[in-house]
C-alpha cells in the first residue's frame, strides 16, 4: 500500500477523533452555562408574601437582574450610590443618547461621563421608565442607585435583601 492511500485511510480516523472532542468541548460549554444560569436565578426569587428576596452573592453584593431598554442586565444594588450608573458599552449597546456631559463622585475619584435616560424593568415587577442614568466609560458593572431604591421599602437581615413592592 503506497504512502497517499494509507494517509487517505487514516483522515477519517483523525476527523473522527476531533468530532468526539468537540462534542465533549461543546457538551462541558453548554453545562457549564446552564450551571451558571441556574446559579444567577437562585439569587432572586419572589417570598410566598410577595416580596422580593435578593441572595448576596459570592463577591459580596445583592444583584437584580433586569433590563434596560430590552438588553439583559445583572445591576448591583448599591445604597451609597444617589444615582443609578450604567458602563458605557452597555449604554451604548442599549442604544442611550447622550443629554449632556457629568462629573460624578465616586470612591475611586471624580469620573467624567455623560447623562441618558432608559427604560429599566427589573425581575419581580419593578421598573422605570426614562429612569436617568450616569453613563461612565470606566465603570465595572451597572449600580442600582437610590433614585430607584428610595422608591421602594427594603431590609436587610444576613444574607438577603427583601423588598417591598413600590409605594403608591
Amino acid at each position: 500500500m503506497n504512502d497517499a492511500n494509507k494517509a487517505n485511510r487514516e483522515l477519517p480516523g483523525a476527523l473522527k477523533i476531533a468530532t468526539v472532542w468537540l462534542l465533549i468541548g461543546l457538551a462541558v460549554f453548554l453545562a457549564f452555562q446552564a450551571w451558571e444560569r441556574q446559579r444567577l436565578q437562585s439569587r432572586f426569587s419572589l417570598s410566598p408574601q410577595g416580596q422580593i428576596v435578593l441572595q448576596r452573592g459570592p463577591d459580596g453584593h445583592f444583584h437584580w437582574p433586569g433590563t434596560l431598554n430590552g438588553i439583559a442586565v445583572d445591576f448591583l444594588v448599591d445604597t451609597g450610590a444617589s444615582s443609578s450608573a450604567v458602563p458605557e458599552a452597555l449604554a451604548r449597546r442599549a442604544g442611550l443618547r447622550s443629554e449632556g456631559d457629568s462629573l460624578s463622585h465616586t470612591a475611586g475619584g471624580v469620573a467624567r461621563g455623560w447623562l441618558a435616560r432608559g427604560d429599566l424593568a427589573l425581575q419581580g415587577g419593578v421598573g422605570v421608565e426614562r429612569l436617568r442614568l450616569t453613563v461612565l466609560p470606566q465603570l465595572g458593572a451597572p449600580l442600582l442607585g437610590m433614585d430607584v431604591l428610595a422608591k421602594l421599602q427594603f431590609t436587610q437581615q444576613g444574607g438577603e435583601l427583601r423588598i417591598e413592592a413600590a409605594r403608591p
